[in-house]
């Protein structure tokens, strides 16, 4: 048994400085060109936390929160513990007043489920994900050995910026096809690049289902990830975390985690086409997203 996540031992450091190790994030996870977009007539003016656009809500977005534990139990062979967030209305530029309510739930099935739900008062964006980085040889070296399957043909083209143009390109024949399992290592070895891309998953809408499979070949550990959610961002990123001292006082490297982000696709209230993130008075935000852990020998 070994840690398979990046993270600290104490909830000090979690609210320190650090690339968001297992933080909710949200109002609104990745991009939002101009940090602006316009809703039922009315246009919403959102921090500027990078290169002139808004990512991840903002720099005190979800992820620099502390929630409030609302309760926990255990329902046969299921742990739970249940946290609330309450977001105001214009926090981060976001109309309406969200209350988001996130269980975490631990299986004997070795799966970690994560069910949201949020509603608001006023007509808003919601896009939610988690942001932990997953290292299933122990966080003890680099992730570029992991054999990676994600289940998608397509990515969403972005521009300079990062920013989606709304257009769909095909995976096949570049360094984002994994639609057959492989190692991430040529690009990172060779190219010396991370990766930071968002794909459309190759499944139903609002349907719980398979969206990557990652085994570390050493260990013989197993991460297969399922999701409600349209896309999902891939990311490991370029930048040494040598400066953290996570769990254990281990120094964390170079391309030392990966992510699975669940999510709606970036720039969404800004692009029509794209899945909507707008949630209504009335409505209630749903997202599940599991991920189950086994061993190449199961």
């Amino acid at each position: 048994f070994e840690h398979v996540v990046l993270g600290f031992d104490s909830v000090e450091h979690y609210l320190g400085k650090h690339p968001k190790f297992g933080a909710t994030v949200g109002r609104f996870a990745n991009r939002i060109r101009n940090a602006e977009f316009k809703l039922q007539g009315q246009v919403y003016h959102l921090e500027k936390n990078n290169r002139g656009y808004s990512i991840h809500g903002g720099t005190k977005g979800f992820y620099r929160q502390v929630f409030e534990t609302d309760t926990f139990y255990t329902v046969k062979d299921t742990a739970i513990v249940v946290f609330k967030y309450r977001s105001v209305h214009l926090e981060g530029g976001f109309p309406g007043n969200l209350e988001l309510s996130i269980a975490y739930k631990l299986t004997n099935r070795n799966e970690i489920v994560l069910e949201y739900t949020a509603t608001t008062d006023k007509p808003t964006v919601i896009n939610l994900t988690n942001h932990s980085y997953f290292n299933l040889a122990g966080c003890k070296e680099a992730v570029s050995n992991h054999i990676y399957m994600i289940k998608a043909d397509t990515i969403t083209q972005v521009d300079s910026m990062g920013i989606p143009t709304g257009e769909l390109v095909a995976v096949a024949g570049t360094a984002y096809d994994y639609t057959s399992p492989k190692p991430a290592k040529m690009r990172m070895e060779e190219e010396r690049k991370g990766y930071d891309v968002n794909y459309k998953l190759s499944k139903l809408p609002g349907v719980l289902e398979l969206a990557a499979v990652v085994v570390e070949p050493i260990s013989g550990r197993v991460l297969k990830a399922y999701t409600t959610e349209p896309g999902m961002q891939f990311y490991i990123p370029d930048s040494n975390m040598d400066y953290l001292a996570g769990h254990g006082g281990r120094i964390y490297g170079k391309y030392y985690g990966f992510c699975l982000e669940m999510q709606h696709f970036p720039d969404s209230p800004n692009i029509p086409h794209f899945p909507t993130t707008s949630l209504l008075p009335g409505e209630v935000y749903r997202q599940v997203t599991v991920y189950k852990f086994e061993t190449t020998s199961e």
